[in-house]
């Protein structure tokens, strides 16, 4: 009987913990800006290598993973999943992730992004990048109840969602939200894995471009988005990783942004792989590159113990 009554106990505290460890929250409290009404509703899909896709988001969350209030360090990564501006991998570059970066005392934050639609946005450009900075002033004003750092608090991308990620760290002092408390959009740093880049003819992707600003881009939309014509020495100093033979977003992309963010004084480290093509799904492994991102984080202060 007593042994029945432990477990009990134990199950009740374990589902008490998971329960405060991944919290889903509407992005915006109210109206979401830069919205259409729709009939469209989101679906989930299952792909057997990556795992969940989510695709047509009209309702942006934000999920928080939360280590244990003992191992906390108050760093805080927002994490944008990649998928071309057309899916989110929410799983292997979203939730995975989090729970990683949870075992070294990082609170995790899985940004589910609206996709560029045009049946769903007055402006499909701008929509995902008002969720990125929306998601930034949302855990830096609830910094002390969230248990984070307000001046640890970075942005992570994979692939598109690094496009969005790098977007949101130059161009932070353009306010595509609502911001009366005048809230610092600005990421501390940035963790970019195998991302898009630039948006030009030769470097960039053009399928994400496609998806983001149509097919009928200005030259001043497609220079705005790229995000290596924006870099100043304000930028978030910034870890970067890409595979050599990637043939899907040219390894280009990184090794440019690293080039302008040295040339303007940012704290910057590129580690590009011989062999990974795009989206590692070999190698390196989850453990090699990951293992890389905390060791540059706790060099800088942002994870491991404090």
């Amino acid at each position: 009987m007593m042994v029945k009554k432990l477990m009990c106990l134990l199950l009740v505290a374990w589902t008490g913990f998971v329960c405060h460890a991944q919290t889903e929250m509407p992005l915006y409290e109210d109206v979401i800006p830069n919205s259409k009404a729709t009939g469209i509703r989101e679906e989930k899909k299952f792909d057997p290598q990556v795992g969940d896709l989510v695709i047509q988001v009209v309702s942006p969350t934000l999920t928080m993973f939360a280590p244990p209030p003992e191992m906390r360090n108050g760093s805080a990564v927002i994490i944008c999943p990649g998928g071309g501006y057309h899916c989110l991998l929410i799983n292997r570059e979203g939730s995975d992730v989090a729970k990683a970066f949870n075992k070294a005392g990082v609170t995790a934050f899985v940004l589910k992004y609206r996709l560029p639609n045009a049946a769903i946005f007055e402006d499909r450009s701008t929509g995902p990048l008002q969720d990125a900075q929306r998601a930034i002033q949302l855990v830096r004003e609830n910094a002390g109840k969230y248990q984070v750092n307000p001046d640890k608090i970075g942005i992570m991308g994979f692939s598109a969602g690094g496009h969005l990620a790098a977007s949101a760290g130059v161009h932070f002092n353009d306010e595509w939200i609502s911001n009366p408390q005048k809230i610092n959009l600005r990421p501390d740093f940035m963790i970019l894995i195998y991302p898009v880049i630039s948006f030009s003819d030769k470097t960039g992707h053009q399928g994400s471009r496609d998806n983001l600003l149509g097919r009928s881009a200005t030259p001043a939309q497609i220079r705005y988005f790229s995000c290596e014509e924006h870099v100043n020495p304000s930028t978030p100093m910034t870890f970067l990783t890409h595979a050599g033979d990637d043939t899907v977003v040219s390894p280009e992309n990184s090794l440019i942004f690293f080039e302008k963010l040295s040339d303007q004084g940012v704290p910057a480290k590129l580690h590009l792989f011989s062999a990974g093509e795009h989206g590692y799904l070999i190698e390196p492994s989850f453990e090699e590159w990951f293992a890389d991102c905390l060791s540059w984080m706790k060099r800088n202060g942002l994870a491991g113990k404090n």
